[in-house]
């Protein structure tokens, strides 16, 4: 099952354009978004690998291209990014109105 990004969650933040060489390393090995923060991964050029690791939902791997849609990123649930080669992805952090 794909996670969808709640009707009511607004963003509330964007990081900067990543690229292959400018990818945070922490977006690179396991890691959460915190209670109540849910995000988008926005790929604009290229290929990125998302993969869902956390024991609380099936494994998954997804290729995120400008074509696919957005990477949706539940909170609290393990996760983590690899660039496919060039590449130029930005996260959008949202959170439901009147939430954390």
């Amino acid at each position: 099952m794909t996670a969808k990004l709640p009707q009511n969650a607004k963003p509330y933040r964007r990081t900067d354009v990543f690229t292959e060489h400018t990818t945070p390393p922490g977006l690179l090995k396991a890691h959460t978004t915190k209670e109540g923060a849910w995000a988008l991964i926005h790929v604009l050029e290229g290929r990125l690998i998302y993969r869902v690791i956390d024991p609380r939902r099936l494994k998954s791997e997804t290729v995120l291209t400008p074509q696919s849609g957005q990477g949706v990123v539940e909170p609290t649930i393990l996760h983590e990014v690899e660039p496919q080669g060039p590449v130029r992805f930005f996260v959008e952090f949202h959170r439901i109105e009147g939430g954390k």
